[in-house]
C-alpha cells in the first residue's frame, strides 16, 4: 500500500506534464517531422499516419477520428492529399484547429510546370485544376510550412512563443544546410541525364526545383493504374530519352515498373521515398531527401 501512493502520484504527474503539452494529430509523416523539431518537447503528436503507409489510400478509423477530436491542432498537407479532409472537418467539428500546408504555398498543377509533359501527351492529370499534393519534395517549400506551424503553435500557445520561435530557426538552419548538400550532390549530374521514371507524379517539385523530366507510370495518387496504352507509350519515352535507370517506390509493388526494364533496356536503380517517410533510412525529411538523392544520383550518373 505504502509503494502505491508514490506510484499514483507519478501517474498524476504524468498527465499533468502531457496536459501542458500543445496536442497535435498530425495525418502525414513528414508534417510531424517538422512539429518535432519546431515544437520540442512543448508538443504532444500523434501520428495518425504512420511511416510506411500509403496515404492515397488511407482513411481514418473511429479511433482516429476520436484522437482528431480531442487534439488542439490537426496538421494536414491538403491540395487534395487527404481525400478524406472535408468529410474530417465535419466530424470533428470546431473544437480542433486545423493547420494546412497547401493554404501557405503556391501550388503546382498537374504537369504544366514542366513543358516536356504536354509534348508527351499525359493526360491523366488535369492541368488547370489538379494541384500536385506533394508539396514535401521541395526544401522551400518545406521552409515555408516550417513558419507556418511556428505561427500556429505560437497561437494556439503563446506562453511558449520564445521556444518555438528558437526552435524554427535552428531547424530553417538544419534546411538551409541540407539544400546546400543537395545542390553539391547534383552538380554532378549532368542536365541531360536529370530525367526521373517513377511510379506514380510524386516528384514535380523536386523536378521543378532540379531541373528533371518525369516520366511517372501512375498520376498523382497510387490508386491511379496505368492503361496498356500508357505503359506502351511510357516506354517510347524511355527508349527515346535514353533513360539509364528507373526508380521504385518503397510502398510500391514494382511489377510494372520491372516489366518496364526489360522493354527498355533500363535497370532499377533503387528505391525512393515518394509520398512520405519511412520507418528505417529514411525517418525524417533530412534523411529522406538525402537517400532520395543519393540514390538518383548514383542510379543516373
Amino acid at each position: 500500500m505504502k509503494l502505491l501512493v508514490p506510484l499514483l502520484a507519478l501517474a498524476s504527474l504524468t498527465n499533468l506534464v502531457a496536459a501542458d503539452k500543445l496536442a497535435v494529430a498530425s495525418l502525414s509523416t513528414v508534417l510531424s517531422d517538422i512539429a518535432e523539431n519546431v515544437g520540442g518537447d512543448k508538443v504532444a503528436i500523434t501520428n495518425i499516419v504512420k511511416p510506411g503507409v500509403d496515404p492515397h489510400d488511407f482513411t481514418p478509423s473511429p479511433s482516429d477520428i476520436k484522437t482528431i477530436s480531442n487534439s488542439t491542432l490537426v496538421l494536414a498537407s491538403g491540395l487534395g492529399f487527404e481525400t478524406y479532409l472535408e468529410k474530417l472537418r465535419e466530424s470533428v467539428g470546431t473544437k480542433p484547429t486545423f493547420v494546412v500546408a497547401g493554404d501557405a504555398l503556391k501550388p503546382i498543377y498537374g504537369f504544366s510546370e514542366c513543358e516536356d509533359h504536354a509534348a508527351h501527351g499525359h493526360t491523366h492529370a488535369d492541368p488547370k485544376t489538379t494541384p500536385d499534393p506533394h508539396w514535401f519534395h521541395s526544401i522551400r517549400n518545406v521552409e515555408v510550412v516550417t513558419n507556418q506551424m511556428r505561427d500556429a503553435f505560437i497561437k494556439a500557445d503563446p506562453t511558449n512563443k520564445t521556444t518555438y520561435t528558437a526552435n524554427a530557426k535552428a531547424y530553417q538552419g538544419k534546411l538551409t544546410g541540407l539544400r546546400k548538400w543537395v545542390n553539391l550532390q547534383l552538380a554532378t549530374l549532368p542536365k541531360d541525364k536529370r530525367v526521373l521514371v517513377t511510379s506514380h507524379d510524386a516528384l514535380g517539385y523536386f523536378a521543378r526545383d532540379y531541373g528533371f523530366r518525369v516520366f511517372p507510370v501512375e498520376g498523382f495518387s497510387t490508386s491511379d493504374q496505368p492503361s496498356s496504352k500508357r505503359v506502351a507509350e511510357l516506354i517510347q519515352e524511355i527508349r527515346a530519352a535514353k533513360v539509364k535507370a528507373i526508380f521504385a517506390e518503397n510502398i510500391e509493388n514494382p511489377k510494372v515498373l520491372r516489366e518496364i526494364t526489360k522493354e527498355t533496356g533500363a535497370t532499377l536503380g533503387g528505391v525512393i521515398y515518394a509520398d512520405g517517410l519511412g520507418d528505417n533510412e529514411a525517418k525524417t525529411f533530412d534523411s529522406m531527401m538525402r537517400h532520395n538523392v543519393t540514390t538518383v544520383v548514383g542510379a543516373l550518373k
